[in-house]
């Protein structure tokens, strides 16, 4: 569903939207979904790195 929505702002924007892995393990929404919370110093370094980029 994320995707539908920056699909439209990117209509009208430029920009960028990534999905960030977490691994294995039931799909969301799904009641034994269990969020890996590892993931995130990563993901807010590619974040970084991305903005970082564009701005240059």
């Amino acid at each position: 569903m994320g995707a539908e929505d920056f699909g439209r702002f990117l209509a009208d924007i430029p920009g960028a939207y990534a999905w960030i892995g977490n691994g294995p393990g039931a799909g969301l929404h799904n009641p034994a979904y269990d969020y890996n919370d590892a993931i995130l110093p990563a993901a807010a370094r590619f974040l970084a790195e991305s903005a970082k980029a564009a701005l240059r």
